[in-house]
């Protein structure tokens, strides 16, 4: 019994962090603020709340709909481990370097986005926040869960992401004053490190299942 609950608390946290550092509203901030020059607070917490939105909607579909994905592509979880481990993997080797990985935006849709009114759901909301790496990690995680116990953190974890996404970004001004721009880098280079681990520790554990590796825990 303790087992089972040490287990499910260790998931609940792995799966918190590594949602938090991919969707990364941190150092999302500098983007944030430049798409938003010279708009008032009241249009940046609308942004904000509508890039939290979409970031809520777009995981928790992708994460309902993981394993159905899976069967209709014929795709197994250890080849998608691997291949979400490897994303994964890049985005935490370029944020070691403290930069804004271009598997979340493009300096072209950067610039797209700085002419636009509204950026709130493009691409704020996907791919900024909402991206091809925190897309595969919830499916990923929801794949791996034995048992709803262990796919309600997954959805917990969804919604704090977004939730917090949301009081960041409304107070982007606030946060990039009081942590500069060096205190950002130094954060984004930590969550880099740890990302780094877990996407290893993914592809691990797909060569795990099929058998290629065997796991020392």
């Amino acid at each position: 019994m303790l087992g089972s609950i040490t287990s499910l608390l260790q998931f609940s946290f792995v799966t918190l962090t590594s949602i938090f550092f991919l969707v990364d509203p941190i150092a999302a901030i500098p983007t944030f603020l430049a798409m938003t020059i010279g708009d008032d607070r009241a249009h940046r917490k609308r942004m904000a709340r509508r890039a939290a939105w979409t970031c809520l909607i777009v995981l928790t579909v992708f994460a309902a709909a993981g394993r159905l994905i899976f069967r209709l592509f014929g795709i197994t979880l250890p080849a998608f481990k691997m291949a979400g481990g490897l994303i994964l993997l890049l985005i935490g080797l370029e944020m070691l370097q403290a930069r804004r990985s271009q598997t979340k935006e493009t300096p072209s849709e950067t610039q797209e986005g700085c002419e636009k009114q509204d950026v709130g759901i493009i691409p704020m909301g996907i791919p900024m926040l909402a991206g091809p790496g925190a897309i595969s990690t919830v499916m990923v995680l929801m794949g791996g869960a034995p048992s709803w116990l262990h796919a309600a953190p997954v959805f917990a974890a969804i919604a704090i992401t977004a939730f917090a996404s949301y009081w960041i970004l409304a107070g982007a001004d606030s946060v990039r004053r009081h942590m500069g721009e060096t205190g950002i880098r130094i954060l984004t280079r930590l969550m880099g490190l740890l990302l780094t681990a877990i996407a290893v520790q993914f592809i691990l554990s797909g060569l795990a299942d099929v058998g290629a590796v065997k796991l020392v825990t």
